[in-house]
């Protein structure tokens, strides 16, 4: 019972956090979730019922288990099972196929404000800013707040990250438009590096190995079309280095990678590889890999 109420009060707490930090067109999108929470809370039987009143605490005996709470704990667990399915449609959004482009939300003509001249909270530089000699990677490998955090790990040489969206069809789309699956944007991550210092070859490792490049659209838990793979070269030595290795990993993994793999100037197919996201998701970002920084 005393886990079953700290579970009720994490889930109660967690998602007012939730909410305080998102947009009121999202946070009314929240209550149909805190209901789904409320009854998968409900649910969960004290785990006391398992347990004959009269056992004693020292015997080392199997618990009698009345078919009348078998079945209830069948019950509970098949509705929490739905109340967690409830939640994560409602988290991860959009459909699992490519919207259409003629179907894609409208967007807007201005870029997310406040971006020009962004200095990373992290690494200190100009989010934007390529000084001379230096290059740009850009891929998706999930959820862009965990994939941002992890490139960070690599030793050194790298100059700036960038969270946004790619190769979608909505022009300067906001999360919550991203997240309907109605845009047609991946959650992607934008990379300067100093390719003296670290490799090309050293961001497609870890980006290989840091996800499930073979998990179509989604990513976990995480499921739609805005949390699949992707890799977006910017000269053919890139192309040809992302194909090599995709060949490479899908022949030890035993299994077909999905991995979409395309031009970042490929703008017959996409109407815009890249496009930052708003600065409120990128100060998200700074809290949560604050929070988890020596995980």
């Amino acid at each position: 019972m005393v886990y079953n109420n700290a579970l009720r009060g994490l889930l109660t707490s967690s998602l007012s956090s939730i909410r305080r930090g998102i947009s009121p067109a999202l946070s009314s999108q929240m209550s149909p979730l805190r209901r789904t929470l409320a009854i998968g809370a409900a649910a969960l039987v004290p785990a006391s019922a398992f347990v004959p009143r009269s056992a004693s605490a020292a015997a080392p005996r199997t618990p009698m288990i009345p078919s009348s709470i078998v079945n209830a704990g069948r019950a509970a667990a098949s509705t929490t099972a739905r109340g967690i399915g409830s939640i994560l449609d409602l988290l991860g959004g959009g459909d699992y196929q490519m919207v259409k482009p003629e179907e894609a939300l409208p967007g807007r003509k201005t870029k997310m404000p406040n971006i020009e001249g962004l200095r990373h909270y992290v690494l200190g530089n100009k989010i934007e800013e390529v000084p001379d000699g230096y290059k740009v990677a850009v891929f998706a490998n999930g959820c862009f707040w965990g994939s941002e955090k992890g490139i960070w790990r690599l030793p050194e040489g790298i100059h700036s990250t960038a969270i946004g969206y790619c190769a979608g069809f909505t022009p300067n789309p906001s999360y919550e438009e991203a997240c309907s699956g109605r845009t047609g944007h991946t959650e992607g991550v934008r990379v300067v590096y100093d390719p003296k210092k670290v490799s090309f070859v050293d961001i497609m490792r870890w980006f290989w190995e840091a996800h499930d490049p073979t998990s179509g659209m989604g990513q976990g838990n995480d499921r739609g079309t805005q949390y699949r793979s992707g890799f977006y070269y910017f000269d053919d030595e890139q192309r040809q280095l992302i194909e090599a290795s995709k060949t490479a990993y899908e022949e030890q993994l035993g299994r077909p990678i999905t991995t979409e793999i395309a031009a970042a100037s490929d703008y017959d197919k996409y109407g815009g590889l890249w496009y930052y996201a708003e600065p409120v998701s990128i100060l998200f970002a700074l809290s949560v890999s604050l929070l988890f920084a020596f995980i």
